[in-house]
């Protein structure tokens, strides 16, 4: 709940007072004052812990993430895991390379020691798939990682994982938030000191083992280790960590597969929480990619590779022998490259199981559809956000109705296999150099393979816009926008015939051509979806951790050019849909 100007500075004054907080904290806090607008929203609101954790501005204060917001999530957690009488087996804890990421993954670590609970922690930045791996590995309760993916550097984060490896999903999530919620008192959130906990074994370190353990699981996702000991020594690959995780055991990996010549960015190998080098630390921006477009043309390289700050997503350049420029591969397109690769080779191998299945999300490509029919594959979608995604594989394994082979989003992030419960980044530079080699040996570039793709399904195009507006609440013009398309959803949306409309917070389906209604079969979330006639669809929802408001746009054209004519004529119609304020 929003509290008034009064109320916030209100609570700004006992901060200053209260023995809870360090001389530190208050140091900064008092040099706010006078200034009402910026106490104001450092205390207009409790940091929210949602669905996805924690999440927000560094800084002192009620809105922002520090050792005390921390402190008070990690006791929630703490007092819903002593509830279920799982505190003797303990939480990992792993962190990237953000400002206080190593702080805060200390205070996790000793709050948790304070309720009785061991905490294991890795002794340095670690990426988020390893902590996915690491709590399975070591039969934990939970996990925590401190990262704020791919914000800017004045960001960090707090996430939570379950035992399966995979993030929080319903109904846990609602309990686990209540409890959080529950904790109304900063005074209410223990800790303890460092060398005690150490000495009581209920802090542990996390030792090089792990990455040892975690790399042998990712090489046996391999298929054709013979074609990579061919080929590998002949690709040139560079790679940039972007200041993050991912630097040690992505070479590593990609070393011990074969792949002699990777070259790192100098300026982006080493972890920096300023990510210096680029605006916005994110793989799906070209712009993070400029230093290591410029070492690929001084190295000919093959490849381009990123990884996000956590290492859990994957951003792709290849070389284009036709123009000579390097080709930026969306994550839909690495994405059915990799699945691509892995139902052939499995196919031709012989390890297609028939019960096999692929999982995306509902605003993922739908080519992975195509390709799913056309190896007797079942795809399934879930809602946004890669955990419903680990969700799905945990469900197969209590049911053992399906066998997980490949799951991805449109956002740059993908799994091989089932050794994390998340997307991994490292894994899929292995799979994405894999399919390269294996393109190779056939006299294929990974940008000719794409076009194949394309020439085999079909010319899938996808598309991103975004509103920026303050206040997604119920006042708030997303919410006001939501409410409106879910009252009156449109018949036609530009030239496309609306045939069916998805409200996945009612959960419902409305097929516009019968009248009828069905269950959407997902959990309920604010989210509505268009399906258009010719194989088009838009979906809108509230961004989970920004201010804005999202559009997804997909549709399948006869060409490539029918295909960008297509989505440039939808983008247009959708933002005039969705009012004025939207902009790519």
């Amino acid at each position: 709940m929003e509290k008034s100007e009064e109320q916030a500075v209100s609570q700004y004054e006992a901060w200053l007072r209260s023995p809870v907080f360090d001389e530190e904290t208050k140091k900064e806090l008092e040099a706010l004052r006078g200034d009402r607008e910026e106490i104001t929203d450092r205390f207009c609101r409790e940091l929210e812990f949602g669905t996805g954790g924690l999440r927000g501005l560094l800084g002192a204060g009620a809105n922002r993430m520090n050792r005390y917001t921390v402190r008070k999530a990690t006791q929630g957690l703490a007092n819903y895991i002593n509830r279920e009488q799982m505190g003797g087996r303990g939480v990992a804890i792993a962190y990237d390379s953000r400002h206080m990421s190593p702080e805060f993954a200390r205070e996790a670590a000793l709050c948790l020691a304070a309720n009785g609970i061991r905490a294991y922690v890795f002794e340095s930045p670690r990426p988020t798939p390893e902590l996915s791996f690491a709590v399975r590995e070591l039969g934990c309760a939970a996990g925590i990682v401190v990262t704020a993916s791919h914000n800017p550097p004045e960001y960090n984060g707090y996430k939570v994982y379950w035992e399966d490896g995979a993030q929080i999903t319903a109904p846990r999530d609602r309990e686990i938030i209540r409890e959080v919620r529950s904790i109304t008192d900063y005074s209410l959130a223990r800790t303890m000191d460092f060398e005690e906990a150490k000495s009581l074994g209920l802090c542990q370190e996390i030792g090089s083992r792990m990455d040892d353990r975690y790399i042998e699981e990712l090489k046996k996702l391999s298929i054709r280790r013979e074609i990579m000991n061919q080929q590998g020594r002949h690709m040139r690959i560079v790679y940039t960590p972007l200041h993050g995780t991912g630097n040690l055991l992505v070479r590593r990996i990609l070393r011990e597969l074969g792949f002699e010549h990777v070259f790192v960015v100098p300026e982006q190998e080493l972890p920096d929480g300023d990510f210096p080098t680029v605006s916005y630390p994110n793989p799906e921006d070209k712009n993070a990619f400029t230093l290591a477009l410029q070492l690929a043309e001084k190295v000919d390289a093959d490849l381009v590779l990123a990884t996000d700050p956590d290492a859990d997503r994957l951003g792709v350049y290849a070389k284009n022998q036709n123009t000579g420029e390097y080709q930026p591969f969306t994550g839909n397109m690495s994405g059915m490259i990799i699945m691509e690769y892995l139902l052939s080779q499995k196919k031709e191998l012989g390890r297609l199981p028939p019960d096999g299945a692929v999982v995306t999300t509902i605003v993922s490509g739908k080519m992975s559809q195509e390709a799913a029919a056309a190896y007797g594959i079942e795809r399934i979608e879930t809602l946004t956000g890669f955990k419903y995604i680990g969700e799905q594989i945990r469900l197969f394994g209590e049911y053992g109705s399906r066998r997980f082979l490949f799951g991805y989003e449109e956002s740059c992030g993908c799994l091989t296999g089932t050794h994390a419960r998340d997307k991994d980044g490292v894994a899929a530079a292995a799979m994405v150099c894999e399919a390269a080699a294996y393109c190779r040996s056939k006299g294929r570039t990974l940008c000719q393979q794409m076009e194949w793709l394309f020439e085999k399904y079909g010319y899938f195009r996808e598309g991103l816009v975004t509103a920026a507006v303050k206040g997604v609440g119920e006042d708030g013009k997303i919410q006001r926008v939501l409410e409106a398309l879910r009252k009156d959803p449109p018949e036609r949306i530009g030239d496309y015939r609306v045939e069916a409309f998805r409200d996945y917070e009612q959960g419902t389906v409305l097929d516009r051509q019968t009248g009828e209604m069905s269950d959407t079969g997902l959990p309920r979330s604010n989210v509505l979806y268009f399906e258009l006639e010719k194989s088009a669809w838009c979906c809108v929802r509230p961004s989970g951790t920004e201010p804005k408001m999202k559009i997804y746009i997909g549709v399948k054209g006869d060409s490539r050019e029918d295909a960008d004519r297509q989505l440039e004529s939808l983008t247009e119609a959708v933002t005039k849909l969705t009012g004025d304020s939207v902009r790519h």
